[in-house]
């Protein structure tokens, strides 16, 4: 018996997009059964039937024979259906050819139907098995479209989303420029795979460094943690598997040539290589590096609270522009760092005193508009002093967690405002914090 067209067509496909050809004739089965409800009824009983020899279809109506008809659309008198068989009996079950003169072309059209909604499905999940297993590697793309403040990027077989908050905040995405990101995570939606891609995420800078230094991806040497502030700094805990090998100069390569690769990939976003040590107190003075700390002494080993002794020329420095130096390593250790200099009653970020990451965010919860958790935004945001504040645009505000464009623009001219009535005074030359 020659096989059919369509069992040809669902064989090649089975080879091509590994979609089998029985689950498609079950589908084309259950789509006929629910074509036909609408020419016999909604409650009847139909079977429908594919030879996946021939492709041949077969549609009956199952209706139990009975003395007094009370659902025609599942019962058949017992006259009636001695028609069809002579010897039927009450209580029976007769199965009786679907009455539909164009029973042949809603095949059709349904197997078409079917056929189209398997493929596109299969393709679906293909392209999400094919990038789920690829969350955390590196992708290059080229920029496609902008969806509202969005990025989309041709990923080659699909396209990724960019979103705002995984964008480095001073970056510039122009149409057809070439954009390298991690893919973050790869959802199941109902139009296919969504691929969300990121450059600001903590481990798209890991990725970076196994790329561009051969001592990471021999495991030599690894990273222990990463703390950023996309686009300005990060900090960066490596240790060595060998005493031989210095995890620091192998992660900034001779002359920097390694680390300043990475650098410019990010757009320019500095970054301190912190060594790792299990003693706790010398690990955390490397972690508000470049400061040079004096001592650190551990407060509550619970609450992973300590207060790090440091010089007056070394204060401005440790703490950073907007307390970004302090912020990041508190973020890179887990631990809440109160800064002191080693002077008696001198300032420190728990008692207020300047510059203070507590303070300056008091003084933002008083703006207009700004509460708690949206101060404490700011603030990791590089906002947290009035001054920088009044001369931010709405853009850079909106771009940030739970601030829309109306909020933003109130912010800012609140800020203005409050620094008009309350001009900062004029404070001691400190040392830059580079």
């Amino acid at each position: 018996m020659a096989k059919s067209e369509l069992v040809l067509a669902l064989e090649q496909l089975e080879r091509e997009k590994n979609i089998r050809k029985d689950d498609i004739l079950k589908m084309i089965e259950e789509a006929v059964v629910s074509s036909l409800r609408k020419h016999v009824g909604k409650t009847a009983v139909i079977e429908a039937t594919i030879d996946p020899e021939t492709a041949e279809f077969k549609a009956n109506v199952v209706k139990t024979v009975v003395e007094t008809v009370v659902d025609a659309e599942r019962e058949i008198g017992l006259s009636e259906a001695r028609r069809t068989k002579k010897d039927a009996a009450v209580g029976e079950e007769l199965r009786l050819p679907a009455p539909v003169t164009d029973f042949a072309r809603i095949a059709a059209q349904t197997a078409k139907q079917v056929l189209a909604q398997k493929i596109r499905e299969k393709e679906r999940d293909n392209l999400f098995d094919e990038y789920k297993p690829k969350e955390g590697e590196i992708v290059t793309g080229s920029v496609h479209r902008f969806l509202e403040r969005n990025v989309i990027v041709d990923i080659g077989k699909t396209e990724a989303i960019l979103p705002v908050r995984e964008q480095i905040r001073r970056e510039r995405y122009p149409i057809g420029g070439n954009v390298r990101a991690i893919i973050l995570r790869v959802d199941k939606v109902q139009r296919g795979p969504q691929v969300v891609i990121s450059r600001a995420a903590p481990i798209f800078l890991q990725r970076l460094f196994e790329l561009e230094v051969p001592e990471i991806g021999d495991k030599i040497v690894e990273i222990v943690a990463v703390a950023r502030d996309p686009g300005f700094r990060a900090k960066v805990v490596v240790k060595s598997s060998d005493p031989k090998i210095d995890p620091v100069g192998s992660c900034v390569g001779l002359r920097g040539s390694r680390i300043r690769s990475i650098m410019n990939e990010l757009a320019g976003e500095r970054i301190d290589l912190i060594p790792h040590d299990d003693q706790i107190e010398k690990f955390l003075a490397n972690s508000l590096a470049p400061a040079k700390v004096l001592s650190v002494r551990v407060l509550d080993p619970e609450t992973k609270r300590a207060e790090v002794l440091v010089s007056e020329e070394q204060l401005a420095l440790a703490i950073g522009k907007d307390g970004q130096n302090v912020r990041l390593a508190c973020r890179l250790t887990g631990w809440e760092l109160e800064v002191r200099t080693a002077g008696e009653g001198a300032p420190s970020l728990k008692d207020g005193g300047s510059p203070s990451l507590e303070g300056e965010n008091a003084g933002l919860r008083a703006i207009e508009g700004v509460g708690a958790k949206t101060a404490e935004i700011l603030a990791a945001a590089g906002f947290a002093e009035l001054a920088r504040l009044s001369v931010a645009t709405p853009e850079e505000l909106v771009a940030l967690e739970g601030i829309g464009e109306k909020t933003a623009v109130k912010i800012i001219a609140s800020a203005k405002k409050r620094l008009d009535e309350n001009p900062p005074a004029p404070a001691p030359e400190a040392p830059s914090a580079s």
